[in-house]
């Protein structure tokens, strides 16, 4: 179950890294000096998020037994000093893995476009965040829900702020109510993965450890349907739905995400500030 854990541990992780680092690719291109500073701090949120899941991920792993320890990642950087018996920290996590041992959602990894696209991202992930983190300060586990305790402030200011970008944009102008409804549409295929559990979800299920995305779910419709509505926009009602991320399956973009992510801890092994 230890390794189930910690599965569940990487996804919340790589969520928050990803998300923080799309999001973060807006600093200093911002459509004004406010929203810029605004943007950036939230991907500040996220990443600060994604270094307390990391750490403790470093202790889920360290603590499997050593025969365990050798079938968790297939990336050659991690099991170069798996194999050699070092323990792992938070940055081997964040920086020695390759994208088949990541876990994060499909969307967060979705390229930001323009505004538009940013906000429907955001959006869809932020709702599902809020009451996310909110069922999971209930989790048996005590460390995942003294940090769902510390996030939920951000996130619902994450959620208000996306809230109200949608709402702005799709009742703004001709042109940006019809960007917003783009943005939406086109990124709905991926929001299906946020709500469907992964195999070492449903396996932890018994220890109270998880959230029950069956709870989520219809929490997530019935606040995406509010906002949407509010805004003049129409909800999309496409069916499919993309899924692979949980699994360590993704787009192509993930590559580029950590191509730039890793560069330096990768061209300059264990360098340290």
């Amino acid at each position: 179950m230890n390794q189930q854990l910690l599965f569940y541990t990487l996804q919340l992780a790589d969520n928050a890294l990803i998300n923080g680092h799309r999001l973060s690719e807006w600093c200093g291109h911002g459509p004004v000096l406010e929203q810029d500073i605004a943007i950036s701090n939230i991907a500040l949120d996220h990443l600060g998020r994604a270094r307390s899941l990391y750490q403790y991920a470093a202790e889920l792993f360290n603590a499997l037994p050593p025969e365990e320890r050798s079938t968790v990642f297939n990336s050659p950087a991690l099991q170069e000093k798996v194999q050699m018996g070092a323990l792992l920290d938070e940055d081997d996590l964040a920086y020695l893995r390759d994208g088949w041992d990541f876990r994060n959602v499909l969307l967060v990894e979705q390229p930001n476009e323009d505004w538009a696209f940013t906000i429907a991202r955001s959006f869809y992930f932020d709702v599902h965040n809020f009451y996310f983190f909110e069922a999971l300060k209930s989790s048996t586990d005590k460390m995942l829900a003294s940090i769902a305790e510390k996030s939920l402030k951000e996130i619902a200011y994450h959620l208000r702020w996306s809230s109200e970008w949608v709402i702005r944009l799709g009742d703004g102008t001709d042109e940006s109510h019809q960007r917003m409804q783009n943005a939406l549409n086109e990124r709905w295929m991926f929001t299906g993965e946020l709500n469907t559990p992964a195999t070492f979800e449903l396996n932890l299920q018994e220890t109270g450890a998880p959230v029950d995305l069956g709870i989520v779910a219809p929490r997530w419709m019935q606040k995406v349907t509010e906002v949407i509505t509010e805004a003049t926009l129409k909800l999309p009602a496409s069916t499919w739905m993309q899924q692979g991320g949980k699994n360590g399956v993704h787009s192509e973009h993930l590559g580029y995400v950590l191509a730039e992510l890793q560069f330096m801890q990768r061209a300059y092994p264990d360098m340290e500030w």
